[in-house]
């Protein structure tokens, strides 16, 4: 029988005209990264995603931050994030090397600025608390900040170089996932997974929302040994779950901005920079083709993805505040996306409280960051072995303790 708190909705008249060794349910970075090392390792997969371009993976600045976002209490996170990075390097060259695409990877660091006299010594308190951990970083006066980035605001009081922060264009590296997996055999399916199926105590099988047209026989399931869930804040809705596990993950809106420097002027900006504004956090993000990524808003809105004139105003503010050349740049796109966050802002990935179900959900604010490790991890558990020791802090295990089987 399946576990207490898992809602079974294995149906006798449910006919499957597909198998598969693995379905992976969500097809942003962490499904499709997933979906591409699976398959890499020999295993038959399926990736099903609705393809709305609504997830967060594209809605997203691709900051690979460990250091420059740690925060009193997250030392696991810290440490997951921290492998996360080293890691991410090598897994960029593989995708680059095997499909050709470039992903956008910088690695000239991040630099933190502060706007004024309070945000300059809430960073201080900052940088003193991740130079206690064995962090890297870097005290700068607002002289040195401004040599690093000439652009910047003469006010700007001082800040940190965090050398270890890099980025990567999220939508680059999307793509090229997307080509790796299909060039590892991955079979995509247009559509969005309502539910697990489980018979004898273990799924065995996803259910779809709606059937895809030319694609599975028209048929809404798809037979497998294992289901992976992958699907982001969207996740908690997927019928089948243990209950603690649904109600764990929240969306959590962001809203951003794509700017573009005009033909003719030069880049604004060598490097990601985090700025503080009287207490506010902005960020901007250059991109190798002359964009530049300004944000984002943390809003607990539910489901809503609507772009808010306020959010507008208040980066492009912030951001002029302390890059003033920012007014000058084209507004080439305005953008919500939600992040899968938890109760512990760390994210769900292992085995669930169901044979042949694992999750590997709620990265929050470092889905992107996190891609590779999760994708290996999860391959590692496909193939019967053991994942790295830093995700063991983030097994589903944690909230489903109190479930019975």
């Amino acid at each position: 029988m399946p576990a207490k708190g898992v809602r079974s909705i294995m149906s006798a008249t449910v006919t499957r005209t597909q198998n598969a060794d693995v379905v992976v349910a969500g097809g942003g970075v962490i499904g499709t990264a997933i979906a591409w090392r699976a398959a890499a390792a020999g295993l038959d997969v399926i990736l099903v995603d609705p393809q709305a371009r609504e997830g967060a993976s594209l809605v997203a600045a691709g900051m690979l931050a460990p250091v420059s976002e740690a925060l009193f209490g997250e030392d696991a996170l810290l440490r997951l994030n921290l492998l996360a990075v080293r890691r991410f390097p090598d897994f960029a060259a593989e995708l680059e090397e095997l499909t050709g695409q470039r992903v956008g990877l910088r690695r000239e660091g991040t630099l933190a600025v502060a706007h004024d006299a309070g945000d300059h010594a809430a960073l201080l308190r900052l940088v003193t608390f991740r130079r206690s951990l064995g962090l890297d970083a870097d005290e700068l006066d607002g002289p040195e900040c401004r040599a690093l980035e000439p652009f910047l605001a003469p006010d700007v009081r001082g800040g940190a170089l965090f050398a270890g922060d890099w980025s990567v264009d999220n939508r680059r590296y999307l793509t090229a996932l997307r080509q790796a997996a299909a060039g590892a055999g991955v079979r995509a399916v247009r559509g969005r997974v309502t539910g697990v199926l489980a018979r004898g105590g273990r799924a065995c099988g996803v259910q779809l929302d709606a059937p895809e047209p030319g694609g599975i026989g028209g048929r809404p399931s798809i037979g497998c040994d294992t289901v992976v869930v992958a699907a982001g804040c969207w996740s908690g809705e997927i019928a089948g779950l243990p209950e603690p596990l649904t109600t764990a993950i929240r969306p959590v809106k962001g809203q951003l901005l794509r700017l573009r420097v005009p033909g003719g002027m030069p880049p604004v900006l060598s490097r990601s920079v985090r700025a503080t504004v009287r207490g506010a956090e902005v960020y901007l993000v250059p991109r190798a083709d002359g964009e530049m990524v300004v944000g984002a808003t943390s809003e607990e809105r539910g489901r809503d993805r609507t772009v808010t004139a306020g959010a507008v105003h208040d980066l492009l503010h912030d951001a002029m505040s302390v890059l003033p050349v920012t007014s000058e740049l084209t507004l080439a796109e305005t953008c919500a996306g939600l992040r899968p966050g938890t109760p512990d802002n760390g994210p769900l990935a292992g085995v669930t409280g169901l044979d042949g179900l694992l999750a590997a959900t709620g990265h929050f604010r470092n889905g992107i960051l996190l891609s590779a490790v999760t994708a290996d991890a999860v391959a590692a558990w496909l193939t019967g072995h053991p994942a790295e020791a830093e995700w063991a802090p983030f097994a589903p295990a944690r909230f489903t303790a109190g479930v019975r089987s």
